[in-house]
C-alpha cells in the first residue's frame, strides 16, 4: 500500500476546462449582449429618431415652435399645401392650394378631414416640407399632427395648422433662393393604444386667428 509523502510539493491535479469551451461560452456571451443591444436599440432607433428631425429639421422634417419670431422680412415666400391618405376611409384635403406669407409672418392654414366609415376612426399625421432644407426654418406654433385624432363615423373635422418660416430662411445659402415651399401631410392609421388619442369634435369651435381672421368652428 503506498501513502502520499506530505512532504512532496506536488499538488493533485486539478480540473481543467477545455479551452474550446471557454471559447464559446465567451463567443455565446458575446453573441447575447449584441443581440439584446440591438433589440433595444431598435425600439429606442423611432422616437429618437422623430426627437432628431423635429428637433434639426432633417429629412424636411417641420420644426414645432414655442413662440413666432419678432421680425418679419419683407420678402414673400408661396406655402402650398398636400394632403394624403394611407390605409384609412377617410377623405382628407387642404382647404387653400397655396398661401403668400411673408419670412417671419404667421401663417393659418386649415385642412379638412371626412371619415367615410361607420365606426370612430384613430388616425395621425406624418409631415414633411420640400425642399428639404426648409425643414430647419418651416415652423409650427399649432398643428393637428402632434397628436392622433379620432373622428367619429362619417364626421367631417376642420383642423388649423399655425406656422411660419424663420428668417433666418433668407440668409442660408441653400433656402435664400427658394420662394416656394410645400407642406405635405399624409394620415396613418394611429398604431398602439389610443387612450391618449386626441377626439376631434365636429362639433367643436377653432381658436387660432393667426392672420387677424375670425375663428372658424368645425363642420
Amino acid at each position: 500500500m503506498s501513502l502520499n509523502n506530505p512532504s512532496d510539493p506536488t499538488p493533485p491535479a486539478a480540473k481543467t476546462v477545455d479551452p474550446s469551451v471557454r471559447r464559446n461560452r465567451l463567443v455565446a456571451l458575446i453573441c447575447g449582449a449584441v443581440f439584446f443591444g440591438m433589440v433595444g436599440a431598435a425600439y429606442a432607433s423611432v422616437p429618437l429618431y422623430k426627437a432628431f428631425c423635429q428637433l434639426t429639421g432633417y429629412d424636411g422634417t417641420i420644426r414645432q415652435a414655442k413662440v413666432a419670431p419678432g421680425e418679419v422680412l419683407g420678402k414673400t415666400l408661396t406655402i402650398r399645401f398636400d394632403a394624403n391618405v394611407n390605409e384609412l376611409p377617410w377623405t382628407f384635403t387642404a382647404e387653400q392650394t397655396s398661401q403668400k406669407v411673408k419670412i417671419g409672418e404667421t401663417g393659418l392654414a386649415y385642412f379638412k378631414v371626412t371619415n367615410n366609415s361607420s365606426k370612430p376612426l384613430t388616425g395621425h399625421a406624418v409631415y414633411n416640407v420640400v425642399p428639404e432644407q426648409a425643414g430647419s426654418y418651416f415652423q409650427k406654433l399649432e398643428c393637428f399632427c402632434f397628436s392622433d385624432q379620432t373622428i367619429a363615423a362619417g364626421k367631417t373635422v376642420e383642423f388649423p395648422v399655425v406656422y411660419f418660416v424663420d428668417p433666418q430662411y433668407a440668409s442660408d445659402v441653400n433656402t435664400k433662393g427658394k420662394g416656394e415651399v410645400t407642406l405635405s401631410y399624409t394620415f396613418y392609421p394611429a398604431v398602439g393604444p389610443s387612450s391618449g388619442a386626441k377626439r376631434a369634435d365636429a362639433s367643436q369651435p377653432k381658436t387660432p386667428s393667426a392672420l387677424g381672421g375670425t375663428p372658424r368652428a368645425g363642420l
